[in-house]
Parts: structure tokens; sequence; C-alpha cells
């Protein structure tokens, strides 16, 4: 049987703003309290989940997180009113488009798919 997986990008320019990974990691930023502790949880480096911020704090009008440097109380990073509103709306409409696979369409398409690709 045939599976349905959307992977919502949005777009700004040729940049991706958003995606299934820069969600991941806002909810991972907003859960840990730092870039770095949200990577570790992730898998991922630290100079990957700083280029990924990067590239959201660029791409939105207000950037998504913001950082406060140091190492005392007080220090690391947090997702802004925009972060965690541009979080919400993305699985927002990450959940709106996962129920396409009771769709007319999507049956039709099941129907001819194979199992496995054929020679």
């Amino acid at each position: 049987m045939a599976r349905l997986k959307f992977k919502i990008q949005i777009m700004c320019g040729d940049e991706i703003a958003m995606g299934p990974g820069k969600a991941d990691l806002l909810a991972a930023i907003a859960r840990e309290g730092s870039i770095s502790a949200a990577t570790r949880a992730l898998g991922m480096s630290y100079r990957r989940g700083w280029m990924l911020v990067d590239t959201m704090n660029r791409c939105f009008a207000v950037p998504l997180v913001e950082t406060v440097p140091g190492g005392g109380k007080g220090a690391g990073a947090r997702l802004t009113a925009e972060g965690g509103a541009a979080l919400v709306a993305y699985r927002g409409l990450c959940d709106r488009t996962g129920g396409t696979e009771q769709s007319e369409e999507f049956a039709n398409l099941q129907a001819v798919i194979r199992l496995r690709p054929g020679a």
C-alpha cells in the first residue's frame, strides 16, 4: 500500500524559510532554552543549527529566535513571540494537509501505484 508523505517548505527567494527540520529546531530551542542543547537533542551539529536559525531570522520580517550570549544565568536562546507564532502556524498547515490521505485523489493514485519500483 502506498503512503502519502508531505514535506511543506515555505520559500523566501531561493532559501527555505521554514520546513520540517527548521520547525523541529524551533520546538527544540523552545524546550531546551539554547541552540546548543537543541542541536544536541536533535543530533545535529551546532554549526548546522546556527545556520538554520540564521536563515530563518533573515527570511522573516522579525527574527524568530533571539540569543543572549554569555554562559551565566539568562544566557541561551528563546523563540520570539513571532517565532512561536510561526511554529504554530507551520505545524497547523502541516496538520491541515495531513488529512488528504482520505481524499479521492490519493485513493485514485494509490489504486495504480506499485508496492515497489518495477524494472
